[in-house]
């Protein structure tokens, strides 16, 4: 007697969410892409790269890693806000800034954007304009960074970041770079 074969239904629907997405990626890639990444507080991004001269997706996808777009996201590392900054660098920009600064002025979303705007520009700046520096250092500091391009195991040319010295930064990175590519698009296409 042939024994009847059980069908996989978990299986069967990773296939057909599989077979979904290859063809809305074809025929609707804006719509796919607005349901991972949406494009919120847009006038505010784009406000704000426009002031410090960046380009609006890369500050979208900050801000969507970082906090998802939530105002009031608090780490468990105590950074604060849409772009998740720590109190003592917002004190260090506001000061560069000339601007009053409270830990509470990073629950305030054009506040906390205009600081997290202002140190991307000074981190690519600082790392010659590029991009995979520049994030790493505002995930894991500048002097993580430094170390990092001095070391031959993730620098080939001290200047170049090939990964970096640490997963969870690596990892951020890699989020970061996805959600910048897709909003790129999005952008593009508004």
């Amino acid at each position: 007697m042939a024994k009847k074969r059980r069908k996989h239904p978990l299986l069967r629907a990773a296939m057909l969410l599989a077979v979904v997405a290859v063809v809305g990626t074809l025929f609707f890639p804006n719509w796919l892409r607005q349901l991972q990444y949406p494009v919120r507080l847009e006038p505010l991004v784009r406000e704000t790269a426009a002031e410090y001269g960046l380009n609006p997706p890369l500050i979208a996808a900050v801000i969507y890693t970082e906090s998802k777009y939530d105002p009031s996201a608090v780490s468990s590392a105590g950074a604060i806000g849409l772009m998740q900054i720590m109190p003592e660098t917002g004190e260090w920009i506001a000061s560069k800034l000339n601007r009053p600064f409270t830990p509470e002025t990073l629950l305030d979303p054009y506040a906390n954007a205009q600081l997290g705007a202002w140190y991307l520009r000074f981190l690519l700046d600082r790392y010659g304009g590029r991009v995979e520096n520049a994030i790493a250092a505002y995930h894991a500091g500048q002097g993580s960074v430094d170390a990092w391009l001095k070391d031959a195991r993730y620098s080939p040319d001290g200047l170049t970041l090939s990964r970096a010295g640490s997963t969870a930064t690596q990892h951020y990175i890699n989020k970061v770079l996805s959600a910048y590519e897709n909003y790129q698009i999005l952008y593009a296409a508004q």
